[in-house]
Formats: structure tokens, C-alpha cells, sequence
């Protein structure tokens, strides 16, 4: 399980270290351009609440916390599917991996 830690938000988000991965990309990629934007997710089965968003801005820091020591291979149509969402007014909705089949 991975961590995104932002700014002083505790606890620290957990989030799957492969869909991490892939939204570092793209949360990297926006904040580059110094562009501002939403996350969204639903919280796992028997966490407290139903959804979280949090607003990203590149002034807020932001830290990436890995479980697994090497990045996993990147899924490309999940990573477009990512910068679409941050692109839209709503930002990333985090959404369960799209694999090809």
C-alpha cells in the first residue's frame, strides 16, 4: 500500500501502490505546467466516509510513499484515462485500472 502525503492532511492517503504509480504521473505531469486541479477516490471497504477529493496545487508539498521498491510498468490507456479526468472540470477521479482484454 502506498501513501500520498500532502501538505498536512492526516492521516496520510493510502492508495495501492500500482494506481499510485500511475497517478504520480500524472499529478507530476500537471503540477510541471503549474497547473491546479482535484483528486477524487472512493475510500476502501470499512474506512470511515464515502469519497474523498483534495485540491493540488504545485506550491503544497507533496510527498509519493512506496510500499514496493521498483515502479511497475505503466498502463498506458490507464494513464490517458487519468490525464483526460485532470483535464476536465471535475480533475482526477481515481478509477479502478482498465486492462486490455
Amino acid at each position: 500500500m502506498g501513501t500520498l502525503i500532502y501538505d498536512s492532511v492526516e492521516p496520510p492517503i493510502e492508495i495501492e501502490d500500482r494506481a499510485l504509480s500511475h497517478l504520480k504521473v500524472v499529478i507530476l505531469a500537471k503540477l510541471r505546467r503549474g497547473e491546479s486541479f482535484a483528486v477524487s477516490w472512493k475510500h476502501p471497504p470499512g474506512k470511515a466516509g464515502g469519497r474523498s477529493t483534495i485540491w493540488l496545487n504545485p506550491a503544497i508539498p507533496l510527498r509519493f510513499v512506496f510500499e514496493e521498491p521498483e515502479a511497475p510498468e505503466l498502463n498506458q490507456r490507464w494513464l490517458a484515462k487519468m490525464a483526460d479526468s485532470a483535464n476536465a472540470l471535475g480533475g482526477i477521479t481515481l478509477t479502478a485500472e482498465e486492462v486490455d482484454g
